[in-house]
């Protein structure tokens, strides 16, 4: 059998964004929370595989993530993740809408600023910076009640 490409109309793949990650440094006690996300949108199936196999690499395989639906219009009970599933689920009422909660095999959990994907880099740089901050005592939504609102760039993913 011949296999002929078109190479005009063959499109190359573009290589995947880097991640936006901060996490707080290993060598120390995390505060309130361990780090942040600045994911490029609100489509998880896109966004989690990402972070899940960078955090598999750093922390062991991610098993679980839970989330408050607020702001992810969909959250599928499962997610391909290089090679394996995350389960995902939602609390509504007891989740701060503003993070996500990572669990591995590795005892423990991450606690996660989401920074919105429509968040200016500065803003979202400082922002990633404080929720890594072992000093930090603001919850996910507090901390960006404290974010001046000149710095969102609104309608860009």
């Amino acid at each position: 059998m011949n296999v002929t490409l078109d190479r005009e109309t063959t499109t190359p793949r573009t290589p995947p964004a880097p991640l936006r990650l901060s996490l707080t440094p290993d060598d120390a006690t995390a505060g309130r929370l361990d780090g942040a996300w600045w994911p490029r949108s609100h489509d998880l199936l896109t966004e989690l595989p990402s972070l899940a196999k960078e955090l598999d690499n750093r922390w062991g395989r991610v098993t679980r993530v839970t989330l408050n639906p607020a702001h992810w219009p969909s959250i599928p009970p499962r997610i391909p993740v290089a090679g394996h599933v995350v389960h995902a689920g939602w609390f509504q009422q007891e989740q701060d809408p503003n993070e996500i909660m990572v669990r591995s095999y590795a005892p423990g959990r991450l606690d996660l600023l989401v920074v919105p994907p429509h968040t200016g880099p500065t803003e979202a740089a400082n922002l990633m910076a404080t929720a890594a901050d072992p000093a930090n005592t603001l919850t996910a939504s507090d901390l960006l009640a404290t974010r001046p609102t000149e710095h969102i760039v609104r309608g860009t993913n």
